[in-house]
C-alpha cells in the first residue's frame, strides 16, 4: 500500500511539473520556428535566423537596457531599506512595530493594480512626470518587501549576544555591523536581492501605471502580442527573460537552502 501510494504522489508531481513545463517548451520551440506571422503546430520548419533578427531590433535593445537598469536600481535601494527596517524591526522593540511590520509587506499582499492605480495617483497629485525614476519607486515597493523577509528572518535567529559582545569590546556601531551582523546576513540578503531583481525584471501590472511612454521588456512583449511585427523575435526574447529571471532565482534557491541546513546544523 506504501508504495502505491508513493507511486500515485510521483505521478501526481511529474503531471504538475509537466503542466508548468510545457507552455516553456512551446515557447522555445517557437522562437526557432521557420514561420513568421502564425502559430502552427508543430513548427514546419527549425531556423536560427530569429535570434539574429532579434539581436539587430534597436526597440529590443532599448527595453532590455531600461529592464536591466530599472531592476538594479530598484534591487540597490530594496537592499537599503529592506536591511534597516528588518534591522529596525528584529532587533529593537518599540511602540507600532507590528503595523510597521505590516505596512512593510503590504505592497506584495495587495493586487499589483492597486498598487499601480496608487501610484499613478500620487504622481499626479505631486505633479511628478512619468520617468525612469517613476518606474523605479513602483518596483522598489515590492521588492523591498523580499528583501525584508529574507533579513528579518535571519536577524531573528542571530544570537542578539554576538552584537552586545561587539560592543562591550568598544566595536562602533557601524564596525558591528560590518564585522558581526552583515557576515551572518550576507546570504541572505544576497538571495533576497536576487528575487528582488527578477521580479522587478518582468514585473508588468505596476510598470504599465508607472511608466508613462516608456517600455520596459515585459511591456515591449505584451505590445509585440498584441501588435505582432515578427512573432518569433517575442519567442526569441521570452527566452531571455526566463533566463535572467531563472538564474537568479535558482541561485537564491540554493543559498536559502544552505542557510537552512546550517541552521539545523547550528540547532542540532
Amino acid at each position: 500500500m506504501r508504495s502505491e501510494g508513493s507511486l500515485a504522489v510521483k505521478i501526481a508531481a511529474g503531471l504538475g511539473l509537466a503542466f508548468l513545463i510545457a507552455p516553456l517548451l512551446v515557447i522555445v520551440a517557437y522562437a526557432f520556428t521557420t514561420e513568421e506571422r502564425s502559430f502552427v503546430w508543430p513548427p514546419p520548419g527549425l531556423t536560427l535566423k530569429w535570434f539574429g533578427v532579434a539581436w539587430e531590433r534597436t526597440d529590443v535593445w532599448a527595453a532590455l537596457t531600461l529592464s536591466l537598469r530599472v531592476a538594479a536600481v530598484a534591487t540597490i535601494l530594496a537592499l537599503i531599506l529592506g536591511t534597516l527596517t528588518a534591522m529596525a524591526v528584529a532587533r529593537s522593540r518599540f511602540f507600532g512595530r507590528d503595523a510597521v511590520s505590516l505596512l512593510v509587506i503590504l505592497p506584495i499582499a495587495l493586487p499589483g493594480i492597486i498598487t499601480g492605480i496608487a501610484l499613478r495617483s500620487a504622481f499626479a497629485t505631486f505633479e511628478i512626470p512619468f520617468s525612469f525614476w517613476t518606474i523605479v519607486v513602483g518596483h522598489a515597493t515590492f521588492c523591498i518587501v523580499v528583501v525584508y523577509n529574507n533579513a528579518v528572518a535571519r536577524l531573528r535567529r542571530m544570537s542578539g549576544s554576538l552584537v552586545e559582545a561587539s560592543m562591550d569590546l568598544g566595536a562602533t556601531g557601524f564596525q558591528t555591523f560590518r564585522h558581526i551582523v552583515l557576515p551572518n546576513v550576507g546570504t541572505a540578503l544576497l538571495a533576497g536581492g536576487m528575487l528582488a531583481f527578477a521580479l522587478s525584471f518582468d514585473e508588468v501590472i505596476v510598470t504599465t501605471f508607472t511608466a508613462g511612454q516608456q517600455q520596459t521588456l515585459p511591456l515591449w512583449m505584451l505590445e509585440e502580442l498584441i501588435r505582432p511585427r515578427q512573432r518569433p523575435v517575442t519567442n526569441v526574447v521570452a527566452l531571455v527573460v526566463i533566463a535572467v529571471t531563472f538564474i537568479p532565482i535558482l541561485l537564491a534557491f540554493y543559498l536559502t537552502g544552505a542557510d537552512e541546513q546550517t541552521a539545523a546544523a547550528a540547532g542540532k
